[in-house]
């Protein structure tokens, strides 16, 4: 089955200063975190065994005028993916293959597909239910709720706008829109009629921007509001390591599940994901690659939960941004994750000394006014007054973890391992050479035959 959503933002929006990277990135992590929330309350005997993961990308349209024809133009998708899917499957479960159904199907028409489900099957498309022949369309309406009862038991009631699916023949006219004041007061109002406006010219706002070749491209993903949600899951301060190794477990997985990214490092609730410099992933479109990394990072996060907190249930779905960087040397790639890597120790030695004063009794005003301006010898004598050595603590939370392919030992295969180590010695690179293979685009680009990654550009 084939999904697509659109949601639309106002004119003016401000949502997250109008950065494409980060309104596709968050809208598609937390419709999947959701999904497979949702997935029980749907599908309560069926287990979902494969992550969910969705593309998403970020259109403008330029009048109210193209908006209306975009979406007549889904609509009309919808319709006509519908009615054909309609036949093709019901003449392959009446003893087709669907190869001879597919054939029976090519170049028919709207009608000739009415008449073949209603002579061959009984059944008159019309009366399919709404949801498979018009889609769902999800608006807000302004609804009086109940906010507390007075002293004699009499309600208070305040209006307040809420999300309702309703289905229509046409949801790109000004009737519909009319219906439904939140979306011309939000939206603004539709003409009578839009039909002259064709795909071919709106698919020309799908602009898709492909990252330079020959570049070694860094996905990184940052949660969403995760102060909060460590808070709302009482997760310990200033490391969880249930936590992190939850988010270990997720990007072992993109590992395995996305060949061509060959190392990950994480910290807290980021992670960044290097894909090779001769990948040619979604032919290297920007929003395509961090869009399925996020996504599937995401809906990986919700289905392990249990396995790393069995009985804890999260109050909201935890949702992640993400962004791409090319790194035009392996050189550069370094210094990038070794400015992670740096980061991680600086920011946990903060934290430590931060919550240590605080559960010692300070507030945490007086906790950061304590460790204003002071340098790293300063934080780690701080910590010798409450008996810690920096040094001693778990090294994961000092320097992060590193996710990689290595050899497997005992079978001699390649395996997904998680680390924990200097990155900033050139050493690890030297002991790891396979990671950052600078030949390989160069044999991709000479490959006999092949012009496959000439032709991205």
């Amino acid at each position: 089955m084939l999904v697509l959503l659109s949601f639309v933002l106002k004119k003016e929006t401000t949502f997250y200063q109008r950065r494409a990277s980060k309104i596709l990135s968050i809208i598609v992590s937390f419709f999947s975190s959701t999904f497979v929330t949702k997935w029980k309350e749907f599908f309560s005997q069926k287990e979902l065994s494969v992550p969910p993961s969705f593309h998403s990308r970020v259109i403008s349209c330029a009048s109210m005028e193209v908006l209306q024809a975009y979406l007549l133009w889904r609509q009309t998708e919808c319709h006509t993916s519908n009615l054909y899917n309609t036949c093709l499957w019901k003449l392959v479960f009446s003893g087709k293959s669907e190869k001879e159904a597919k054939e029976i199907l090519k170049g028919t028409q709207k009608q000739e597909k009415n008449e073949l489900l209603f002579q061959q099957f009984g059944i008159n498309y019309k009366d399919l239910p709404q949801i498979f022949r018009q889609g769902s369309c999800a608006i807000k309406i302004k609804v009086e709720d109940i906010v507390k009862y007075r002293e004699n038991g009499t309600p208070v009631k305040r209006p307040r706008k809420k999300a309702v699916i309703v289905h229509s023949e046409n949801i790109a006219t000004k009737g519909f829109w009319k219906n439904y004041s939140f979306l011309t007061e939000e939206l603004g109002l539709l003409a009578e009629g839009i039909n002259k406006i064709k795909p071919e010219y709106l698919r020309s706002f799908q602009f898709e921007s492909k990252l330079m070749l020959s570049t070694w491209i860094v996905v990184r993903i940052d949660g969403c509001h995760f102060h909060r949600f460590c808070e709302d899951n009482g997760f310990q301060k200033p490391n969880n390591e249930q936590a992190l190794n939850l988010m270990n477990s997720c990007a072992v997985s993109l590992l395995e599940m996305f060949k061509d990214i060959i190392f990950a490092y994480g910290v807290s609730d980021e992670y960044s994901f290097v894909l090779k410099k001769g990948s040619l992933l979604y032919q290297r479109r920007s929003s395509e690659i961090v869009s399925a990394i996020v996504s599937l990072f995401s809906s990986m996060y919700v289905m392990k939960w249990k396995e790393f907190f069995p009985e804890k249930e999260f109050k909201e779905p935890p949702y992640f941004d993400g962004r791409c960087v090319c790194y035009p040397s392996s050189e550069i790639l370094r210094d990038y994750l070794a400015w992670r890597q740096v980061d991680c120790h600086i920011n946990n030695q903060y934290n430590t000394c931060f919550w240590l004063l605080v559960k010692s009794g300070k507030s945490r005003t007086e906790a950061q006014s304590s460790l204003k301006g002071t340098q790293t010898q300063e934080k780690n004598e701080l910590l010798a007054q409450f008996g810690i050595d920096y040094n001693a603590l778990p090294i994961m939370f000092r320097m992060g973890s590193s996710v990689f392919q290595d050899k497997d030992e005992l079978t001699g295969n390649d395996k997904v391992v998680v680390e924990h180590c200097n990155i900033i010695d050139t050493s690890f690179w030297k002991e790891h050479p396979r990671i950052l293979d600078e030949e390989e685009p160069l044999r991709t680009i000479l490959r006999p035959h092949s012009n496959k990654m000439l032709r991205v550009s």
